[in-house]
């Protein structure tokens, strides 16, 4: 008897253990990465090649900047008219980290991800200190939709969405 009430005991922890775990955490729909260029020497776990500008370069798996460090967003069409470009504001930590990034790094590429999908790259050629980064195109409708479920639009910061 005493048996079965210890495995009873068990089986109900571990039924429960997850939701529990999971502390009711809003798992995040999307995720906005941006990697920076690096040498095809590095540790190949932590890096991985991508065309960029019409050459294979390689760039670092763990992103620079990532969802967690965006405040807000608004969009924009792209200049090819075939999907969209995102701006987003940067919290005061990342705005620092972004703009030492953008100093030490000019002349090589950043990339951007969706949901782990590159949608575009850009060189960096002088230091952004703004507060502010950019993905110029390659943001679908989907993304956008997405974006608006998880953060505010610029200037609305703070707002409750209706």
């Amino acid at each position: 008897m005493k048996v079965h009430v210890i495995v009873l005991s068990l089986v109900s922890l571990l039924a429960f253990a997850r939701p529990v775990l999971g502390g009711g955490n809003k798992e995040d729909k999307l995720s906005v990465s941006f990697h920076m260029e690096t040498e095809a020497t590095d540790n190949p776990k932590m890096i991985f090649p991508q065309l960029a500008n019409g050459k294979k370069r390689f760039f670092t798996r763990s992103p620079e900047i990532a969802t967690k460090d965006l405040v807000s967003f608004n969009t924009f069409p792209a200049q090819d008219g075939q999907d969209y470009g995102v701006i987003f504001k940067l919290k005061g930590s990342a705005t620092n980290r972004f703009s030492a990034l953008t100093t030490a790094n000019q002349g090589r590429w950043m990339i951007s991800q969706i949901n782990g999908r590159v949608v575009d790259g850009v060189l960096i050629d002088k230091t952004v200190n703004d507060g502010f980064i950019v993905i110029w195109k390659g943001v679908a409708l989907a993304d956008i939709a997405m974006l608006d479920e998880q953060m505010p639009r610029i200037g609305l910061e703070g707002k409750k969405k209706k």
